[in-house]
């Protein structure tokens, strides 16, 4: 097209354009002003935000009955605008969002700053943000903002644990690379880690038997969350039943896919080096497979405690 045949126009006006609201959109602006939503009651009894003269269901006049709304609201539907242009509301990604207020049975046409489209959804929660100085306008109303749901806070406990006699023992022992359990001698059950009194029969434990530090994996639990002593993520934490325990014991499992630990499972103690052992469960980093076929799980459950020592 030659440039010949493009003419520009422009219209403006320098003093700006001066309109009458009328007594009912007046009123909203006002109100506005006031950093307070109101909408107008029909006959029917809905209530229009924003206000109207008219029913537009039945054309009847509205009633001469405002009522305050919000100003928190509920987002129904919305457009996600990536790139803003001059004029918008933001300078910045945003949305224009149908927003029902609280009190209202009509939806309100505004901006919502989310962040992201993926923040967005029916039903989202939803507040006004005002403007520092407000002048009787829509713009009172900077945009609005999703309600705070949630929060991430660091979260840290340091405690100090005194262990008694029976769990000192049995730190001892994995210190020393070795699993320490207590032989009940009225139910013949072993208890791993060792403990002074049988919760089954409440019998006194006295006799020290040490069991290997090969088990089975008869139930586990796949981490999806990082955790400083864990191989990888995903990672399994796992409670393993060691040759000649009758109690299984939570430990971590490695050297294997999480994808691929099974119940009856068999696995082995993995030690860190005896320089670096004290009097903690951090001697044992996890448990990986052996290679060897998987335990019959059913079978050794059925056999009587203490059957396995």
């Amino acid at each position: 097209m030659s440039d010949d045949l493009v003419a520009t126009h422009v219209l403006e006006f320098p003093g700006g354009y001066t309109r009458t609201t009328g007594p009912v959109i007046g009123r909203f602006l006002t109100e506005l002003r006031d950093r307070r939503l109101v909408g107008v009651r029909t006959a029917g009894g809905r209530v229009l935000v924003p206000p109207l003269e008219y029913d537009p269901d039945t054309g009847e006049s509205a009633t001469d009955e405002y009522v305050e709304v919000g100003p928190a609201g509920t987002v129904q539907a919305w457009a996600w605008v990536g790139s803003p242009r001059p004029g918008h509301p933001l300078d910045r990604p945003f949305a224009w969002a149908l927003i029902r207020l609280d009190g209202a049975d009509t939806a309100l046409v505004h901006a919502v700053d989310a962040g992201s489209p993926k923040a967005l959804r029916p039903g989202l929660r939803v507040r006004p943000r005002w403007r520092a100085a407000t002048a009787g306008h829509i713009t009172d109303i900077e945009c609005f903002l999703p309600e705070v749901t949630s929060l991430i806070a660091p979260v840290r406990a340091e405690y100090r644990v005194t262990p008694g006699r029976a769990l000192t023992r049995f730190l001892e022992g994995v210190r020393d690379g070795r699993f320490v359990g207590g032989r009940c001698a009225e139910c013949a059950a072993v208890y791993v880690p060792y403990r002074e009194s049988c919760p089954a029969c409440g019998s006194v434990v006295e006799e020290e038997v040490e069991v290997a530090d090969t088990g089975t994996v008869t139930t586990f639990a796949i981490n999806n969350l990082p955790d400083p002593r864990a191989p990888e993520v995903p990672f399994v934490s796992a409670y393993v039943l060691l040759d000649g325990a009758d109690t299984p014991m939570i430990a971590l499992i490695g050297g294997v896919p999480a994808h691929e630990v099974r119940q009856g499972m068999r696995v082995r103690a993995v030690w860190v080096p005896p320089e670096e052992r004290t009097l903690s469960m951090t001697n044992v980093k996890w448990f990986e497979p052996t290679g060897e076929p998987d335990a019959d799980l059913d079978a050794d459950l059925d056999e009587p405690p203490g059957g396995g020592a």
